[in-house]
Order: C-alpha cells, then structure tokens, then sequence
C-alpha cells in the first residue's frame, strides 16, 4: 500500500483557514467527513483529542501528524493541510506548523496499512517539506509525495537485500566454524581478530512504543535508524505498535548491545535487558533527540538495569520519572471501583430500607456494599505499593491498608501504608541486590514477600497506626462538626479547585480528599466535590449555545458534547477550550464551580457515591437542591465566559 492510496485529492486542504491547533483539528476532521471517510466525526474527533492528551503529534520542522485509530473511521484516510502562515500545534520545536497529516485509521487496521502510515515520517526530510510548501496546486503536491516515497521504497529495497546478503553471510559463517577451527594457526589468528573486531564496534538497540502504536512509535523508530546511519553506528530498532512487536530483539542482539534506548509512553518488556546500560526516554525524545540518544548509548551513559521488580533503580527512587502523585494515583484509580460500587450499593440500601437499612433486599445490598468498603483501604495502599516498588511490594502494601483500616487509621492510614510498603521493599532490593546468583529466584516469591511483610506490618501496628487512627480520628470529629459558614467555605475551596487544572494535579487532591471523607463517614463534602466538577464542562456547553457569536462553528458542535460530559462528571470535557482561552475559561469555571461546591454544603447535600454525575444524583438527599446548585454554578460560569470572551474571528 503506498501513501498516495491514503492520500487522495478530495482530502487535500492546499490552504487551511483555521489559526489555532483546535479548530486546524476541526478543519481536517469536517474535510474527511466530507470525502466520506467518517462514519462518527465526533467519535474521531474525541479519540484525536485523547491522543493529543498523551502527548502533541506536532513533531517540529513544521509538521504535524494527528492520529486515531478508531471504529470511527470508515475508510482509511490520510488528510493533508497546508499552512503557509503556519499554526501554533504546541511542536515538539516549539515552532508553529505548516505542514498537517492528519491519519485516520480503522480500528481493525492491520500491518500493511499501519507500515504505510508510519512510512510519512520517513519521506519528510526538508526538501520535501520545502517542495509541499511551495505546490501551487493539488496535483502537483500529490506528485510530490508520489516521486519522494518511490524514491524511498527504493532506498528500503536496496537496504533489504543488503541486509539479506549479511545475513546469509553470517550464516555461511556459522556453517564454516568447523572448518575455521582447522585452519593454519595464523589464519585462524586472523579470523579471531576480525570477530573481535566486530564485537568491538558499538552496537545500538532500542525499543519504541507509543500509546496509540501508529504513528509516533514507527516515526521514533525511522529517526533512530536514520540518525544511526548517518553516524556509522549499528543500531536495531524494535517497535511495539498497534499490531504487535515488530523487528523483535533476539537474545544474542541484547547479549551484543552496549546499550539500550528504550523511548516509549507505554510499558514494554524490560527484564530481558537486566545488566544492560538502558536509556528510558518518552517517544518524542525518540524522534528529536536522536543524536544525542544514540550518542549516550554509545557512551554508555545510563543506570544498569536490574530485573528485580522490573525496574531500574532510577525509576525506583522517589526522584524517579513516576513520582509520588502518579503513585497516589495509582491506588486511587484502583481503588475507585471499590469505592463506586459499594458506595452506590449502601445508597440504594438507603433509598429502599431506610437509614437502617431494614427489609431483606435493603440488608442484602447493604452487605455486599459494605464489602466492597472494607476492600477500600487494603487496595489503594496495595496499588501504591506496587507502583513504587512493583509486585514484590504488593502483598506488604495490602496488608499495611488492612492493619491501617483494622486501627481505625482509615484512608490516611493507608496512603502512609501504601508509601511505606514501597519504599521498604525498594530498600530490600537494594541491600539484597550482591546475593549470590543462586538465590536471584527467591528474591521475589519468598525474600522480599517474606521481609517486606513483615517490617511494614511491625511498622504499622507499633509506630503509623496509633497517631494516624488519632489523627484521623481528628478530622471526622472536625468535618462532622462543619456547618454554617465553615461549612461553605470547604466546599467552595473543594468546588473552586476541581475546575482549576480539570483533571489534574489540583482536581485530584480535591477529588482525593472527597474520598477519604465518604471513607471517614461524612458524605457531604464530595457533594461538593462531584458539583465542582459538573461545571466546568456544562457551563461550555450553555456559553456556546447562548453566545454563538463568541465560538467558532466547531467549537459550538464541541459544545454539545460538553452537555453529556458535563452531566457524566466528566470535566476534562472543557479542557479544549480552557486551553484556548485560559485566562476566561479558567477564571469563569473557577468561579461557578466554587459557588456549586459551596451551595452543595450550605444545603447539607450528601453523596455516598463517589461518581457518576446525573445518573447518581437520586442517591442523594436533597436532589433538587442538589441539581439547583450545580444549575446556579454552570450558569454563573457560562454568563460570565459568554460576556468575557471576545467575539470569534475564525
């Protein structure tokens, strides 16, 4: 399949009329869509935008490549935009793009078709760029691309049957060892020296993978070879893309390599590279910063992994590239199933039986609610275990939330057991890492289980649980005595603070903190929680369909999906457009989310459940009020953004 079967001229855009990232995204969707390639635009569009959250698809040098692989597609397409002005797509660079490959794939896409998409990268060098830039009509850029990937099919030809000839070279030399062995002292000599030689030359692997496993894994992949050509060095890529491992490592490539570069966003096999100097890097470092990779291999310049756990001690440490929120949210993510379920459970319990429950149906809910809660604990510390310090941390984790729960400590029990249980086991690795080669198998299934245990749960019972249990015990005391003004004022800090990073950092403390609160027994100030988050995407949703003057036509269709998000409690809903605007779309949500958050307390609305948005809203028990002030919020916030905002010049 060639690039010019994707590419055809009714998905060719020669001048782009959008200005932003957003709305070039809009202007190449509406272009596939028109050739008949969608089936569900806005389906694509939302799996677009999720890739783009992974990481930006504009890859510097003025291109830009955003992709989907999605049942959204009907016909696999490549769509091309040109900007000669150029667009600020948030590039790798941090130049504007003038170039746009927009990729749709099927969601059932299979190796020839993905090979060909990854293929773009390769016919990009600045000549062809220059030459697209400069196409004064369709044709004439449909023919550029032509003649550049024939050129290259040719280019990958001549490098395949030179790679064949090597190998059947260096199997005909596998099959003459015999007889090497009985050459003349000074021949064999001389054949020793070669081998040596060539063993002494650097020998460069690397793994890429990217989320989606279409484009940038393949793009990584093309600029290491590429790079590595250029620079004389042997180097042999292996990609984990949507349809599997390609171009695999073998065990005598790992056994040969000086180094490994592994530039991924996703997790590939590690163990096999324990021993080895090994390179982590995101993707994107994979596709700019190549040279100084390869460079750094070459060099050996990078911890030795260690197979134990699967990590290297980089990673291991608290400086590591997860750090602790992304350990947090580890459990929390989790454990929220737990804390779903059984939360609505117990409420429909309530909603059948009663506060007490009563009745058979109400009792029976009740109980496997209650079941669920009491896992709460033991798994979001299990999961932040094993996010520190991978499986062997698992099993201590867990039990350090269960003797955190059993004491009355509660969830901040077990977020120190979680924490603990990592790090222990983290130090155990490090202290038994010179054992002898013999007892390697043990570590995991009987030293680290065996020792982990056991100091955590010393630790635990003697020295964490009586001052946390005593702490926690504190903040029950502290939120069930809220009312009045104290009381509003928590939920308007919990509300204002789900609309200040949507999603992020900020909103998860505040989501947190809901949690442990639920946990604790108080189910008012996730209400607040929950009406913060509703805001921000239902007031986008009421701004662009009131103020039509002040968006952009595909900004007003976006805006209708905002309804069902902002509803699901779903506010990342609004991050498209916070991102445009920051400055009026986070200031206008902020403060409608505030004011719901704080509504919510003042009314004394309770929530057990800890997600759902309007499908959970009949657990509560004021819902009406509880709908009125999230009403009040979204509409404070679209009034506010819809008189604020500027009128749409695009």
């Amino acid at each position: 399949m060639r690039i010019t079967d994707l590419l055809k001229r009714d998905t060719v855009i020669l001048d782009l009329h959008s200005t932003g990232k957003e709305a070039v995204i809009d202007e190449l969707i509406a272009k596939l869509d028109e050739a008949g390639r969608l089936s569900d635009p806005k389906a694509f569009r939302e799996a677009i935008m999720l890739r783009e959250s992974h990481s930006t698809t504009g890859l510097g040098d003025g291109v830009a490549i955003p992709h989907a692989k999605t049942a959204a597609v009907k016909v696999p397409a490549i769509c091309f935009g040109r900007s000669v002005e150029g667009v600020d797509f948030e590039s790798l660079d941090e130049q504007p793009a003038h170039l746009f490959f927009m990729i749709a794939a099927t969601d059932d896409a299979h190796d020839t078709h993905v090979e060909t998409l990854s293929r773009l990268f390769t016919l990009l060098d600045e000549k062809m760029r220059e030459a697209m830039l400069k196409a004064a009509s369709v044709e004439q850029l449909l023919s550029i691309v032509d003649e550049r990937e024939q050129e290259v099919l040719a280019e990958q030809a001549a490098e395949a049957a030179k790679a064949a000839e090597a190998e059947e070279k260096a199997q005909a030399g596998k099959r003459g060892e015999d007889q090497a062995k009985a050459q003349a002292p000074s021949e064999a000599s001389a054949a020793n020296a070669r081998t040596a030689s060539e063993q002494d030359r650097p020998y460069v692997i690397a793994v890429t993978a990217c989320p989606t496993g279409i484009a940038h894994t393949y793009m990584a992949a093309d600029a290491l070879k590429q790079k590595a050509k250029d620079m004389g060095i042997d180097i042999k890529v292996e990609t984990n893309g949507s349809t599997g491992v390609k171009n695999g490592l073998t065990a005598d490539d790992i056994a040969r390599a000086t180094a490994v570069i592994v530039a991924a966003d996703k997790q590939v096999e590690m163990n096999r590279f324990a021993g080895k100097p090994v390179i982590q890097v995101p993707v994107a470092d994979g596709i700019r910063k190549t040279e100084q990779l390869i460079e750094r291999a070459i060099k050996q310049d990078a911890p030795v992994y260690r197979a134990t756990g699967g990590k290297t001690e980089q990673q291991e440490g608290s400086g590591g590239k997860r750090g602790i929120y992304k350990h947090l949210m580890n459990g929390v993510s989790n454990m929220l199933p737990f804390v779903v379920g059984g939360g609505i459970l117990i409420a429909l319990s309530f909603l059948i039986g009663g506060i007490n429950a009563e009745g058979e149906i109400a009792e029976l809910l009740s109980m496997i609610g209650k079941a669920a809660f009491m896992f709460m604990v033991p798994i979001l510390a299990g999961f932040i275990a094993s996010s520190i310090g991978d499986r062997p941390a698992f099993l201590p984790g867990i039990v350090g939330g269960y003797l955190a729960a059993q004491a009355g400590a509660g969830f901040l029990g077990g977020l120190v057991a979680g924490f603990l249980a990592g790090y222990v086991v983290v130090l155990l690795k490090r202290l038994l890492q010179n054992l002898p080669q013999a007892l390697e198998g043990i570590k995991p299934v009987l030293l680290f289980p065996l020792l982990g245990l056991l100091i955590v749960g010393i630790l635990m019972v003697t020295v964490v649980n009586p001052p946390v249990a005593a702490l926690n015990g504190m903040m029950t005391d502290w939120l069930n005595s809220l009312s009045g003004a104290n009381a509003i004022l928590l939920g308007l800090i919990l509300g204002g603070m789900m609309a200040v990073d949507m999603g992020g950092p900020i909103n998860k403390v505040a989501f947190t903190f809901g949690i442990a609160a639920i946990e604790a027994g108080n189910l008012g100030p996730h209400a607040a929680v929950m009406a913060g988050g509703m805001v921000p995407p239902l007031a986008i949703a009421l701004a662009t369909t009131f103020f039509k003057n002040k968006f952009t036509e595909s900004e007003r269709k976006s805006g209708v999906t905002n309804y069902v998000m902002g509803l699901s409690f779903i506010t990342e809903g609004a991050i498209p457009f916070a991102a445009a605007d920051p400055l009026r779309v986070l200031t206008s949500c902020i403060l409608g989310s505030a004011i719901a958050g704080g509504l919510a307390m003042a009314f004394g609305i309770t929530l057990p459940a800890s997600h759902g948005g309007i499908f959970v809203i009949a657990l509560v028990n004021k819902p009406f009020l509880y709908l009125l002030a999230i009403l009040i919020g979204s509409i404070v916030s679209a009034l506010t953004l819809g008189v604020w905002k500027k009128k749409a010049t695009v």
